[in-house]
C-alpha cells in the first residue's frame, strides 16, 4: 500500500503563486463559494509526477487516476490509500471503466485496455484497441480520452501538431502530400532554417493521418473517422442521451475557446484535419473563411478568452440535485488557466443546441489547472490537476456540497426579443439591475480573435412571473450568431442570499421566434 504525502506547491508553482497573490486576505476568508460547497487536498503519493491526466470513479467504490508520468493508481476514497495499478504508460490523457471492469486508456500512441486477470488489483494485459492513427512526433499532438457510448463505442480526439516544432526521422501512418515536404519537416532542430518551412505547415497542422479529428473505436476493433476540425480538444465526455461534448482550445482559426455537440460527420472549424478528408486537394496556409463556412457547424457555447476560460478542459454531466446542489443534466467544465469552473445550461431551439456558461465555485481554494473530472456515488466532485507545459497545477481537489440552499440560476430560455432567467429561490419585487451586450468574432486564420461588433443592448422591460423565479428581460430585438453577455448586478433572494454567478453568456445561434 502507498502512504500518501502532501505536496507543496509553492516552490513548483510560479504561476499558481501570481494568482494566489493578486487575492488579498479578505477576499481569501470569504469566498462566497464556502458557505454552500468544501474544498479539500486530497493528498499524492511519493514518487509520482502529481498531475492528474484522468479520474474515473470505478463500479467497485474506488478512484482510478493517471498520472503524467505514465502510471495509473487506484485511491482507496475512504482510507485514502493508493495502490499501483499499472505503469509504463505514455502520457495517458483520460481513463474510462468498461462493461468488464477493464481500464481503457487514451496513451499518445494507442487506446490502450488495462485488465487484471489474476485479480491482484494491477493491471496484467495491456491491450492495444487501436493504433489507427498517425504520429509525426511533434511535441503537440497528444490523444485525449476514451469517452464510452452506451454500446460500449469509444471516442477519442487528437490533437493537431504545431509550426514550433517539426515532425521525428521516423513518423507512424503516411505522410500527407499536401504539407510541407517531409525531410523539411525534420529539420527543425535548425529553428532559423526551419521558420519558413513551418509557416508554410499552417500554425497547426495535420501531416499524420487525422490529427484534429475524433476517432470512434467500435466493440469489434474498427476505427473510423468520426468528426473533424478540432484543434486542441483536451475534453471529450459522453453523457446519458450518448450525446458526445467535445471542448476545443483557442487559437488559429478559434477565435475563442468553444464547447462542441458532435454528431458523426461534423467539421467543427479548424481546417488543417481536412487535408484528411476524402477529396479534399487545397493545401492548409491555402484555405480561406469562404471555403469553410458552408461547413462549418457552430459551437453550441462559447467561452471569451481570459474571462471566463482560456484553455476549456473535460466536461462531465451534473448529478442528483439532492447530492450536489444543481440540476441534473447539466455540464460542469474546468479550465486550466482560470480558478473557476464553468457551467453549461443547454437550450435546444428548434433542432439547434445553444446555452448559457456562467462560473460555478472558484478562488484560491479551488485553483488553476482544473483538468479532470469524476463524481463519486456520495455525491463528491473529484477534481485533477495538470499543468503539461503551459499554465496549470497539481494534485486532486475534492469538492461537496453541505446541503445548504443558495440563490442560482437555474436555467435561460428564449421568449420573443428576450431572456428568461430562471432562479433557483424566490426573488423579491425590487428587481436588479441588469446590463446586456452583444458581439461575435472573426473567423480566419490568426490567432484568436478580439470581440467584434461589441453593441449593448438595452433592456426594455424586465419582470417577475408569479412564482416570484423566473424574470424575464425583453430588448429591441435577438440576433442570431451572437454572443449575449448579462450582468445581473446585486441580486439576492428572500432570504438575502447573494446570486452564485451573477454573470452569464448566452450563445444565441438560432432565434426561437
Amino acid at each position: 500500500m502507498i502512504r500518501p504525502t502532501l505536496f507543496s506547491l509553492v516552490a513548483l508553482f510560479a504561476v499558481t503563486a501570481a494568482v494566489n497573490t493578486s487575492t488579498s486576505l479578505a477576499e481569501e476568508q470569504t469566498n462566497p463559494w464556502l458557505n454552500y460547497y468544501t474544498i479539500e487536498d486530497i493528498a499524492i503519493p511519493k514518487g509520482v509526477d502529481p498531475q492528474i491526466s484522468g479520474l474515473e470513479a470505478l463500479k467497485n467504490g474506488t478512484i482510478a487516476a493517471s498520472f503524467h508520468d505514465g502510471n495509473l493508481l487506484i485511491l482507496d476514497p475512504k482510507t485514502l490509500d493508493w495502490s499501483k495499478y499499472a505503469t509504463g504508460l505514455h502520457e495517458p490523457l483520460g481513463i474510462k471503466e468498461d462493461k468488464t471492469g477493464a481500464l481503457v486508456v487514451a496513451q499518445m500512441a494507442e487506446l490502450t485496455r488495462l485488465v487484471d486477470e489474476d485479480s491482484d488489483g494491477q493491471a496484467d494485459l495491456y491491450q492495444t484497441l487501436s493504433e489507427d492513427f498517425g504520429i509525426t512526433g511533434n511535441y503537440h499532438e497528444f490523444a485525449f480520452g476514451p469517452a464510452m457510448d452506451s454500446k460500449g463505442n469509444m471516442f477519442i480526439s487528437l490533437n493537431v501538431a504545431s509550426n514550433h516544432a517539426g515532425i521525428f526521422q521516423e513518423i507512424r501512418g503516411p505522410y500527407n502530400q499536401l504539407c510541407p515536404p517531409q525531410e523539411e519537416m525534420k529539420k527543425w532542430h535548425d529553428k532559423e532554417a526551419f521558420k519558413k518551412t513551418g509557416q508554410s505547415a499552417g500554425r497547426m497542422f495535420s501531416c499524420a493521418p487525422y490529427r484534429g479529428w475524433i476517432l470512434k473505436i467500435t466493440p469489434e476493433g474498427e476505427t473510423i473517422p468520426y468528426a473533424s476540425g478540432l484543434r486542441s480538444p483536451n475534453g471529450i465526455h459522453i453523457d446519458k442521451q450518448d450525446r458526445l461534448w467535445v471542448t476545443d482550445n483557442q487559437g488559429d482559426w478559434i477565435g475563442t475557446s468553444p464547447l462542441h455537440l458532435v454528431e458523426e460527420g461534423d467539421f467543427l472549424g479548424h481546417p488543417a484535419s481536412l487535408l484528411w478528408k476524402k477529396g479534399w486537394s487545397k493545401k492548409a496556409i491555402e484555405i480561406v473563411p469562404s471555403d469553410l463556412e458552408a461547413m462549418r457547424k457552430p459551437a453550441v457555447a462559447l467561452f471569451p478568452q481570459g474571462e471566463l476560460a482560456n484553455s476549456p478542459t473535460q466536461p462531465i454531466n451534473t448529478i442528483d440535485p439532492e447530492k450536489f446542489g444543481l440540476p441534473e443534466g447539466e455540464l460542469i467544465i474546468g479550465d486550466m488557466n482560470q480558478n473557476n469552473l464553468i457551467r453549461f445550461i443547454p437550450d435546444e431551439v428548434k433542432g439547434t443546441m445553444q446555452g448559457t456558461v456562467l462560473p460555478f465555485i472558484n478562488g484560491d481554494e479551488l485553483g488553476i489547472g482544473n483538468n479532470r473530472f469524476t463524481f463519486t456515488d456520495d455525491g463528491s466532485l473529484w477534481v485533477g490537476k495538470m499543468y503539461y507545459r503551459w499554465a496549470g497545477d497539481i494534485g486532486i481537489k475534492k469538492i461537496s456540497w453541505n446541503k445548504k440552499p443558495f440563490l442560482y440560476i437555474k436555467k435561460v430560455s428564449q421568449v420573443k426579443n428576450g431572456l428568461a432567467i430562471e432562479f433557483s429561490q424566490p426573488m423579491p419585487e425590487l428587481l436588479p439591475e441588469i446590463l446586456v451586450s452583444r458581439h461575435t468574432y472573426h473567423y480566419h486564420s490568426q490567432y484568436g480573435s478580439e470581440k467584434v461588433d461589441l453593441t449593448t443592448v438595452p433592456v426594455v422591460t424586465k419582470s417577475l412571473d408569479k412564482t416570484n423565479t423566473i424574470l424575464t428581460v425583453t430588448f429591441n430585438e435577438l440576433t442570431e450568431n451572437r454572443l449575449y453577455t448579462v450582468e445581473i448586478n446585486h441580486a439576492k433572494d428572500r432570504k438575502n442570499r447573494p446570486l452564485m454567478g451573477d454573470l452569464f453568456w448566452y450563445n444565441l445561434v438560432k432565434r426561437k421566434y
